[in-house]
């Protein structure tokens, strides 16, 4: 089921977590009103268990003791990483390619982290995890997630390209999502040709290790998505995600 806080868009919670969720839910909803006019999305808070299936699909990896196909090139939390490995500034951004709040995050902050990730401003670490595959009928969170890594590993300096038209072109949430057609047309767009990556994309070679790294990153803390760090640090400014350029400020600081 896709959740909502405020635009934010809420990944499924720890299982043990769920008692104590059930206490603060009246407080969290009251807080995430406060976000209604930054992203203009319904509010719904849901808590949700991973163990219903909600992140990935069912796959070879998830039913066998066989390690999943790791992407070349990605970080120990499975970012793509893009621009100049000697920056001294490191942005991490956590999306689901589905979540439309962070569309918003992406339209408005997708020249700045461009331009930083160009000029060596700045090194940009995409974290794509899939937790919203309820939100359509054809599991477009976890394809579009594998796709992320399909992509990534072929040509990192591609990327950024790449994940501004997906958010282009993200399907409404309860549709039917991108076609794995579609998906290898927009990666042929975005410049990857080789035909290893469309392979890889109607193979969802990824899957099984997308899934697990959205599990963890979860377990790590993440709540919402977008969330996003510079040097660390998350952006806790709503406004500021959200804003035009929000980003660059934090950025110039960050040097």
């Amino acid at each position: 089921m896709n959740t909502t806080q405020g635009g934010w868009s809420t990944p499924p919670q720890d299982p043990e977590r769920a008692a104590h969720n059930r206490k603060v839910l009246i407080a969290l909803v009251a807080g995430a009103l406060l976000f209604v006019a930054v992203s203009a999305i319904s509010v719904g808070i849901v808590a949700q268990d991973l163990s219903k299936d909600v992140v990935g699909t069912a796959t070879a990896a998830q039913h066998t003791s066989q390690l999943p196909s790791v992407p070349a090139g990605v970080t120990d939390s499975g970012a793509v990483r893009t621009g100049d490995p000697g920056a001294q500034v490191v942005v991490r951004v956590v999306a689901d390619l589905q979540c439309p709040a962070c569309q918003g995050f992406e339209q408005a902050n997708a020249k700045v982290l461009e331009d930083a990730a160009a000029t060596g401003a700045a090194i940009i670490e995409y974290n794509v995890i899939s937790f919203l595959d309820r939100a359509s009928t054809t599991q477009y969170s976890s394809r579009a997630g594998n796709a992320s890594y399909c992509v990534g590993e072929a040509d990192p300096s591609k990327y950024q390209a790449w994940f501004a038209m997906m958010f282009d072109q993200q399907p409404a949430e309860g549709g039917d999502g991108l076609t794995d057609g579609r998906l290898i047309e927009i990666a042929n767009e975005a410049g990857y040709t080789d035909p290893a990556v469309a392979q890889c994309i109607t193979d969802r070679k990824y899957d099984g290790y997308l899934r697990a790294k959205t599990q963890e990153i979860i377990a790590s803390g993440i709540r919402s998505t977008p969330s996003v760090f510079v040097n660390g640090e998350q952006v806790a400014d709503a406004e500021q995600l959200f804003a035009k350029d929000g980003l660059a400020p934090l950025i110039t600081a960050a040097r």
